[in-house]
């Protein structure tokens, strides 16, 4: 559907890991559509093919889990100076390492957000369930090309094997994307880095008459695009790129939250894969008496623009996750007046609804 309204060719570059394996699969049978599904001799070259699918103007796409998101890191480091769009899908099992690759978890927040060397600012999204999943990968090709920026989808192995009925949609149920390429007018003074109003980088499809140029792992100078060694471009680059990241939140869903309207003081929160637990919890715990209104994240990094006045409007913060508290302390390091719980599972299993429901009910006692 996103090349589709793209006008983009779909290209995934991939090696097979459990439980990503299914979408090269999946993309593999898609020949009639126009995709390009090439297996790799690794996870390095799976994300490389796809960075150079991406400068050659294809819609492109990288899958993997935990351990390949590691051995990804680098070229996403390249994708971020680039500024090159690509797609990313981290499809979470348990680790470290190896790990446990047929359960779920959600461990690589922190991997996804933070996992390269410098400031390398990118998109992270999560999806919700697995009829999200189409939803939030639209979602994710299109901020990456309207925004020239790497995404990483979220998902995680609960998810992957999971299934739901689902109504294929219309084509005209999801919007257009719109390329940022060089405007005609510009062609004459256009330079590789530069930019639009919110900071994104034009989008130069290689052949195009007078549009010849390089991009690549070394610093640019920010106004003629020439290799720059420069303290002071460094400084603005990198700020530049922090900024276009963060203004895609201008672009995206404001949060919304589920209430029962009794206007209550404390907010479950919970991330990804974890929703159908956490809503079902929810909805148990009011029928029991307990206050409680309810919220899910599918756009991480950049966070909703509503996100600090929606949590500032609780007493107390409770963040369910299958980790030891990877967004709840990102939550905290955002927003560090607010009072955030913890309420984790880490066994390589998806939560109980009775303990979500007990965990809330411990402390909630607690205060």
């Amino acid at each position: 559907m996103a090349s589709e309204k793209s006008g983009r060719p779909l290209f995934l570059g991939s090696y097979p890991i459990t439980p990503a394996t299914d979408i090269l699969h999946e993309l593999a049978k898609r020949r009639d559509l126009g995709v390009k599904a090439c297996q790799m001799e690794d996870e390095i070259a799976g994300i490389c093919s796809a960075l150079g699918a991406s400068f050659a103007g294809n819609l492109a796409v990288t899958t993997t889990s935990g351990p390949g998101l590691a051995l990804k890191s680098e070229a996403l480091g390249l994708a971020v100076m680039a500024e090159l769009p690509l797609v990313l899908v981290d499809v979470q099992r348990g680790g470290p390492s190896t790990g446990l690759p047929t359960k779920t978890k959600q461990t690589d927040l922190m991997q996804a957000l933070y996992g390269r060397s410098g400031e390398s600012p990118l998109v992270v999204v999560a999806a919700t369930s697995p009829t999200d999943c189409f939803h939030m990968a639209f979602e994710a090709s299109r901020i990456a090309i309207e925004h020239m920026t790497p995404v990483i989808l979220l998902t995680d192995a609960f998810i992957a094997n999971g299934s739901s009925a689902w109504r294929i949609p219309d084509e005209d149920e999801y919007p257009e994307i719109r390329p940022n390429y060089v405007p005609d007018g510009m062609k004459g003074e256009w330079k590789a880095y530069s930019r639009n109003e919110e900071l994104v980088r034009y989008w130069a499809i290689p052949g195009t008459e007078g549009l010849t140029h390089r991009v690549g792992g070394l610093e640019k100078d920010y106004d003629v695009s020439e290799l720059s060694k420069s303290p002071k471009n460094h400084e603005r680059m990198v700020k530049a790129r922090a900024q276009k990241v963060a203004n895609a939140a201008r672009h995206i869903p404001a949060l919304e939250v589920k209430t029962e309207g009794k206007s209550p003081k404390t907010l479950l929160v919970g991330w990804g894969g974890t929703y159908g637990h956490l809503y079902t919890a929810y909805e148990q715990l009011n029928k029991e008496g307990v206050d409680i209104d309810f919220v899910q994240f599918q756009y991480i990094n950049p966070l909703p623009l509503n996100t600090e006045e929606v949590l500032a409007g609780y007493d107390t913060i409770i963040v369910a996750e299958l980790n030891m508290g990877q967004f709840a302390d990102y939550l905290q390091s955002r927003f560090p007046n607010l009072n955030i719980k913890r309420l984790n599972k880490i066994q390589g299993q998806p939560f109980m609804v009775y303990e979500i429901v007990e965990g809330v009910n411990k402390i909630m006692e607690e205060k």
